[in-house]
């Protein structure tokens, strides 16, 4: 369960009337826990309660007592000894009408009456496993919000299928955001009072709810009408209450779907919840999931942390204002130019979504500037800097709608809180009609047109998102001449998971530029765009990105001609997961990258707790030369053939478990004759036992001859013939054959495609020479001891970490761009006699803790003592060969391998290629 969908039921429990007995159980259940679990809590097996209550071991003690008993009974749950000896993390004590709980391992207590306790939610989510604890608190009426929103949107639809439909997609969506700006405008004054709009539908509309759409309309009507127009527009006096809006807010049609007794009910109840709390930067994101068919069910997945956003916009200019506002101390004059220097500031999305980095840039600028005015002693002077400086593109409407909504919340919102609840609401209405966020798609619009450098004569020809004509009115930036930031979260889309649409808009943009498009991750667009933007105007971009994009093949493909366009990365963020409040919160792996024109401003590459100052940043995101590793046919150092293994593509039929090969001798012992053991990286890794059918050409009639064997080839042909790819359909011929075959009926050293990053070394290995290796394995046949040695080294780990490139975390391995570019120095005999040894000792050494997988034996927290030790030895006389020592970290062994790399294709003229490759772009 999502943090929504246990606010959703912790809510439901709070609404139905109390049941002590059935409490304990209901909200435990409410927080993911399973039938079988609340059974056996029933039954007593596992509940050790010594109060009469229920006990969880690890997690919780509840108990349900008398009215008025209580603070005394959580008080004697503290004081249990079953709680103790249950290491119990949270006590709780209730009657039904008043509510009061302990987190143990904060020390923090909730004590509020029974109905509010769904408030607190999110004190209790490591319950289900969340550990995003903090950051639930922090957003808990959003998610209290959304999911009333949710119930909604999807009642409304019940009724009104027409709605859902994708004609009528946008009036749905549009009328939810007018929703969302009425309850906050009538929570927070906007409306001339509390609950107006809420209170208005209840008092007017029928209780059986037939006419609640036409009240509702009635309403928007007259938001959309000028106070001196009403009369003549007909406007119901129950309606003139409210002020005149414009923004384009609720022009155009009126029409409002109808409601349903319930629809009716939950639009009361999300009008009761107070939106004084709400966070747009948060808010929006999670809100624009209500009206995504595919999103609904990742419900509350949405949410993008502050300080991961801060990881981008601190770095790109937030440090950068601040470090000024601290120089400035209190000189009048100083501060007056930062505070000019910030009102011409734009911020820049170009896939903003529903505005998250907008609204945290224009929150924290505005913090810096109330600052100033403090210290200037002007502390209630309206803000000079423009919404309409902080602009976007978003593919989706609905996002893009919610993106400028947002941004107007949290305007009004700073006002509050810098100038004032009148100030601020003297301000507010009516709001300004021009449209700053456009939607479409970024990759084909003109990003100096939709954000242009100066302030005059700019125009952009978009579909508007609040129902303005095509022609929408030009805007001009109020104060032109400054800096532009561009940030956000573009799409990533690898180059095997982009649409068709996807892979147009990347040939578009690289086709007529020298670069190999078809491999790149569809972010590099967004890079390839604000590049070009940059060399125009003053300023800098900074985008999260999968850490694919500076790993592996993406570095050779992409930053060559990006970096001879005129750019620097001038910071960088290392690798971090970007999570959300999932319960399985395993998030994407993601890095932040900084570019910007050259100059000479200060460099840094930030890791999860500090930062490092550095001459210059590489597309690798290290301290070294600009330099980019391509793939290559054969070794650059000599080393004997790396091949990938062979694959069978046989919709798993020439592939037998232990168990089916025992079957098959059992029964026909005459088919040992085609049976080897098959080795990818599970089996290598973990240990799993697998065989396959491995037939010559010369022994298909004789294998065919044997009735399961026939019987699996057929079905090899039929899995091949139903295959998409025509290349595989013409194989179906030939089904006793894997589809593509390297090499076999030799040893082999080998090194899985894929393998955790948590080991310290390659989990590399032999096989017999009478074994296959599948596709999941590189292969290196009849090789010496010292290319193991080689592989399982620390410094080939680190490179093929570095060059390769990952899947989400773990390391995916290359022959072509890790073993071919690995630079290993010339080897006497006597070094490839002492690796030798080196890789026997590793070998024995795994051989003496059989049978321990080699999963068992790489676990970081659990190497035997003597396999680390034949390791270390082996890494010492691998890297004295390299400098006549053990290297110091693993800094200095990638700036030795790329130091060496680059002195060993000189001779070839792969780096004048490249020279050109990038001069071409």
């Amino acid at each position: 369960m999502n943090a929504v969908e246990i606010e959703e039921a912790i809510s439901t429990l709070a609404e139905q009337p109390f049941n002590g007995g059935e409490f304990p159980f209901a909200f435990l259940q409410a927080f993911g826990n399973k039938e079988t679990t609340l059974k056996k809590l029933r039954a007593g097996a596992s509940n050790s309660s010594d109060l009469g209550g229920v006990l969880q071991r690890n997690h919780i003690h509840i108990a349900v007592c008398a009215p008025g008993a209580v603070t005394n009974t959580l008080a004697a749950l503290k004081a249990s000894p079953a709680t103790a000896k249950a290491k119990a993390r949270f006590i709780l004590a209730t009657n039904g009408a008043d509510f009061e709980a302990e987190d143990f391992d904060t020390g923090e207590t909730v004590a509020c009456a029974y109905a509010d306790f769904p408030d607190h939610f999110g004190f209790f989510l490591p319950l289900a496993g969340i550990t995003t604890v903090k950051q639930v608190r922090e957003s808990s009426f959003d998610i209290r919000a959304t999911s009333r929103m949710n119930r909604l949107y999807v009642e409304l639809l019940k009724d009104n299928p027409d709605w859902g439909t994708a004609a009528r997609r946008h009036d749905m969506n549009h009328f939810m955001a007018r929703l969302i700006f009425c309850f906050f405008a009538e929570r927070t004054d906007i409306f001339h009072g509390i609950g107006l709009f809420t209170d208005t539908i209840a008092r007017m509309s029928a209780k059986d709810s037939s006419d609640t759409h036409e009240v509702i309309g009635e309403l928007f009507r007259s938001m959309n009408t000028k106070r001196g127009d009403r009369a003549s527009a007909g406007i119901p006096r129950w309606a003139d209450a409210f002020p005149y809006v414009n923004g384009e807010l609720f022009s155009g049609s009126v029409e409002t779907p109808r409601f349903s007794k319930i629809a009716r009910a939950y639009l009361q109840h999300i009008g009761s919840l107070d939106w004084t709390k709400i966070n747009p930067d948060i808010f929006g994101s999670m809100i624009q999931a209500v009206a995504e068919d595919e999103e609904r069910g990742a419900l509350g997945m949405h949410y993008t942390s502050v300080p991961n956003i801060l990881k981008v916009l601190n770095p790109l200019f937030l440090d950068d204002l601040r470090a000024r506002l601290a120089e400035a101390d209190d000189n009048p004059r100083k501060l007056l130019n930062l505070r000019s220097r910030m009102a011409r500031i734009r911020v820049f999305d170009p896939a903003c979504g529903s505005g998250n980095f907008l609204v945290i840039a224009y929150k924290e600028m505005r913090a810096i500037e109330a600052e100033i005015n403090k210290r200037r002693g002007e502390a209630d002077r309206r803000t000079e800097i423009p919404l309409t400086n902080f602009r976007g593109i978003e593919l989706r409407d609905f996002p893009a709608e919610v993106a400028r909504l947002a941004l107007i919340i949290a305007e009004f919102q700073c006002d509050v809180l810098y100038r004032g609840q009148k100030e601020a609401l003297q301000d507010f209405l009516p709001l300004d009609a021009q449209n700053w966020i456009t939607c479409g798609n970024a990759l084909r619009l003109d990003w100096l047109s939709i954000c242009p450098p100066t302030g005059t004569v700019v125009k952009h020809y978009a579909d508007d998102l609040l129902n303005t004509p095509l022609d929408q009115a030009e805007i001009d930036f109020q104060n032109e001449g400054g800096q532009t930031y561009i940030c956000g979260n573009p799409p990533y889309a690898g180059s095997s998971k982009q649409s068709k649409s996807q892979k147009a808009d990347i040939e578009r943009l690289f086709q007529d530029r020298g670069i190999k498009y078809k491999n790149l991750d569809y972010i590099a667009g967004w890079f390839w765009f604000a590049s070009l933007f940059c060399r125009t105007v003053n300023g800098a971009a900074a985008f999260v990105t999968t850490n694919s994009i500076c790993q592996g093949e993406q570095v050779y493909l992409l930053w060559p001609a990006l970096l001879s366009n005129g750019m620097e990365i001038f910071f960088a963020q290392s690798s971090f997961k970007w999570t959300n409040l999932a319960t399985n919160n395993a998030g994407v792996t993601c890095v932040v990258v900084g570019i910007r024109p050259p100059q000479n401003g200060r460099k840094f590459i930030f890791f999860e707790s500090t930062k490092k100052e550095v001459a210059r940043i590489n597309p690798y995101l290290l301290d070294f030369a600009d330099i980019f590793i391509p793939r290559h046919g054969e070794s650059i150092s000599g080393l004997p053939r790396m091949l990938k293994g062979n694959q069978p593509t046989d919709g798993g039929n020439l592939i037998l478990s232990a168990y089916e090969k025992h079957e098959l001798l059992r029964t026909v012992p005459a088919a040992s004759i085609f049976i080897r053991k098959l080795h990818g990286s599970k089996e290598l890794i973990d240990g799993v036992e697998r065989y396959c059918l491995w037939i010559e050409d010369d022994q298909e009639e004789e294998a065919r001859a044997i009735h399961p064997i026939a019987k699996r080839l057929e079905s090899v042909r039929a899995a091949r013939l139903g295959s998409p790819a025509e290349t595989t359909r013409k194989r179906a011929n030939v089904p006793h054959r894997f589809i593509q075959i390297q090499d076999y009926g030799k040893r082999a050293v080998v090194v899985p495609e894929v393998s955790s990053e948590k080991r310290e070394y390659l989990p590399c290995g032999l096989i017999a020479a009478d074994s296959i290796a599948t596709n999941k394995l590189f292969t290196v046949y009849d090789a010496e001891a010292y290319v193991f040695a080689m592989c399982s080294s620390r410094l080939h780990r680190v490179w093929a970490e570095t060059v390769c490139g990952k899947l989400e975390e773990r390391i995916s391995y290359s022959n072509v761009l890790g073993y071919n570019t690995f630079p290993l120095p010339s080897l006497t005999e006597k070094n490839k006699a002492d690796l030798n040894r080196c890789a026997e000792d590793i070998l024995l050494a795994r051989e003496s803790h059989f049978p321990a997988t080699i999963a068992d034996l790489y676990d970081p927290k659990n190497m035997p003592a003597d396999l680390r030790a034949a390791h270390e030895r082996n890494d010492e006389v691998l890297e004295r060969i390299y400098v006549g020592r053990r290297f110091r970290n693993d800094t200095e062994r990638l700036e030795k391998l790329f130091d060496l790399y680059t002195k060993m294709i000189v001779p070839s003229g792969a780096r004048t290629k490249k020279k050109k490759v990038g001069a071409s772009a």
